[in-house]
């Protein structure tokens, strides 16, 4: 802390965070050294202020057909600035020119879900997150690309064959599927 020359009895404390509480002491020094440290001050809060930091890790993907899935880390409650705290989601199919916004009130929030039957499966959207307050709107993330819900898979396996191996056992086999917008990724097969 800044040296206050000793007949000064009044000092301005600045770079505080917003809407955090903060209680003060106070020491004398001379040359010999220093004093003992005043009885702590009454807790005072500083005043709220609109958000600055955005949530980290902004991704999502997976859910069910006709959904984007949304998820980021929440911000901490030492950075929310204020009351009425929640979180802005905004995102566009890629290449449109059209934002979307969603507003999510929960402080804990850390994801969105958003439904609708025109989304294809796995369609690429940009995506951000922001923050906000009682005392306004603040920073949105830098923008992540995330991918709709996949549908189930649209085409059976082709070239499917049966070979007789032994009286208990029978050999299948079939042309795997290829990725593609409408099977998505194809994690195994039924027989």
């Amino acid at each position: 802390p800044e040296v206050i020359n000793g007949r000064t009895h009044k000092a301005t404390v600045v770079d505080l965070s917003p809407w955090v509480e903060y209680e003060f002491r106070v020491v004398a020094s001379n040359g010999v050294g220093i004093g003992e440290p005043s009885r702590p001050s009454a807790l005072l809060k500083t005043k709220a202020a609109v958000p600055v930091v955005a949530p980290t890790n902004v991704s999502g993907g997976g859910g069910s057909r006709s959904e984007l899935v949304i998820t980021w880390e929440p911000v901490s409650e030492e950075l929310q600035n204020g009351e009425g705290f929640g979180y802005i989601i905004m995102f566009r199919p890629l290449g449109s020119a059209t934002w979307t916004k969603a507003v999510v009130a929960s402080v804990e929030s850390s994801k969105y879900v958003y439904r609708n039957e025109s989304i294809t499966p796995l369609s690429p959207f940009e995506v951000k997150v922001g923050v906000y307050n009682n005392e306004g709107e603040g920073t949105l993330s830098s923008i992540s690309i995330v991918y709709s819900g996949e549908d189930e898979p649209q085409m059976a396996p082709g070239g499917v064959s049966a070979l007789s191996v032994s009286a208990a056992e029978v050999e299948l086999s079939w042309q795997p599927l290829a990725w593609n917008r409408h099977t998505g990724r194809v994690l195994g097969y039924e027989v």
